[in-house]
């Protein structure tokens, strides 16, 4: 059996595939990072002009780039990794769903956006605890499964009340 090499980076453990690899990473983790902060702008901004489209645009670009960077070190490592890059087509397909349901406005097209543009964040989240959670305070403790449901059980939630205040669902 191949021992995987690692590089230790504050704590976590790295796999050390190689500078194609390492440099698709130093991308992915400076997107994610971007794409988790416009998220946040995205979502506690009042949906108009302004700072929500602007947010939500700059979380677009993100996760097309941890799309992109995902690809990249899941074809260098397919065995290990494939499941990151499915978790990545997610977010990134349900962010440029999201992103086509406020451009087209068919019926109901703000509780299509806002489910999809949560559940892509949801993705982003779960594939960030599905590949670190394993070295992560806390995290360390739970079991895999949490991993894959955390995310969602509090994004969840959290859409459903966001939909609810901004009138996207409910009585009309």
């Amino acid at each position: 059996m191949n021992a995987v090499l690692a590089i230790d980076i504050a704590g976590l453990h790295v796999p050390d595939a190689g500078p194609v690899f390492f440099a698709a990473l130093a991308v992915h983790v400076a997107a994610g990072a971007t794409a988790v902060v416009a998220g946040v702008l995205a979502t506690t901004a009042r949906k108009r002009p302004g700072r929500h489209p602007r947010a939500g645009t700059v979380y677009l670009y993100g996760i097309a780039v941890v799309f992109v960077t995902a690809t990249v070190m899941a074809i260098l490592r397919w065995r290990q990794d494939r499941h990151l890059f499915v978790i990545a087509t997610v977010a990134f397909g349900l962010a440029v769903f999201g992103w086509w349901a406020r451009r087209r406005r068919f019926g109901r097209w703000m509780a299509w956006h806002g489910s999809a543009m949560a559940g892509s964040y949801v993705a982003l989240f779960t594939g960030f605890y599905v590949d670190n959670g394993p070295q992560l305070p806390v995290w360390d403790r739970l079991p895999h499964l949490a991993y894959w449901l955390v995310p969602a059980a509090v994004g969840a939630p959290l859409t459903w009340r966001a939909l609810l205040r901004n009138g996207a669902v409910g009585a009309r």
